[in-house]
């Protein structure tokens, strides 16, 4: 009988260090679950980032042999063509000083801008070619703008993936209690890759 009461308050201590380790072990493992959320958040939206990364140095590689195919024919258009070539200078350093970590909110927006930049001079680089017959009929430059054209595409569609990516982990990093392992951990938000209204626009090019 008292072997048995020992046994039974054996297990009821046990039972109580259970409890007891259960709750010490329960804030952890919700500090963890949290950290681990918005660790996989933050990559996703770096993997978002990465296609518009690739996509923004296809084009950069493309504008000088566009600049090299029309020069030319477009000899009294130097003003235009130097814009385009140090619009894309600007768009390369700021991409470079992204480094593809997109989070500095302020590295992003020089980017968003840059690129907004290249794109109106290399709108208004296709609108004067306009006035050229020959350039209309080259096939080096019809290919070039195709190229260019789609690469645009991929950058509106990466960017509208990166930026949803963005938001959520943003929404993630300022939620209460989130926000308390964020800051813990120095997991920081992101800057979206917005560009300007008017920037936004694709330019409308016709040959």
């Amino acid at each position: 009988m008292a072997f048995s009461l020992m046994l039974l308050g054996g297990m009821e201590w046990l039972l109580f260090g259970g409890c007891g380790l259960a709750l010490l072990l329960a804030p952890l493992l919700w500090v963890v679950m949290i950290y681990n959320r918005l660790r996989t958040q933050q990559v996703r939206a770096q993997n978002a980032f990465s296609q518009i990364d690739v996509q923004l140095k296809r084009r950069c590689d493309l504008i000088p042999n566009l600049v090299e195919t029309v020069k030319g024919y477009m000899a009294h258009e130097r003003g235009t063509l130097e814009a385009v070539i140090n619009a894309r200078a600007k768009a390369t350093s700021a991409l470079a000083a992204v480094g593809g970590m997109p989070t500095n909110a302020m590295a992003m927006t020089a980017l968003a801008g840059a690129s907004g930049a290249l794109d109106s001079a290399v709108g208004r680089l296709f609108g004067l070619m306009e006035a050229y017959p020959d350039l209309k009929a080259n096939q080096n430059v019809l290919a070039l703008q195709e190229e260019l054209s789609s690469t645009e595409n991929r950058i509106a569609f990466a960017r509208q993936g990166f930026n949803d990516s963005v938001m959520r982990l943003n929404e993630s990093i300022v939620v209460f209690p989130a926000s308390v392992v964020a800051r813990t951990f120095n997991i920081p938000t992101m800057g979206m890759f917005e560009a300007d209204a008017a920037d936004r626009a694709l330019p409308s090019v016709k040959f």
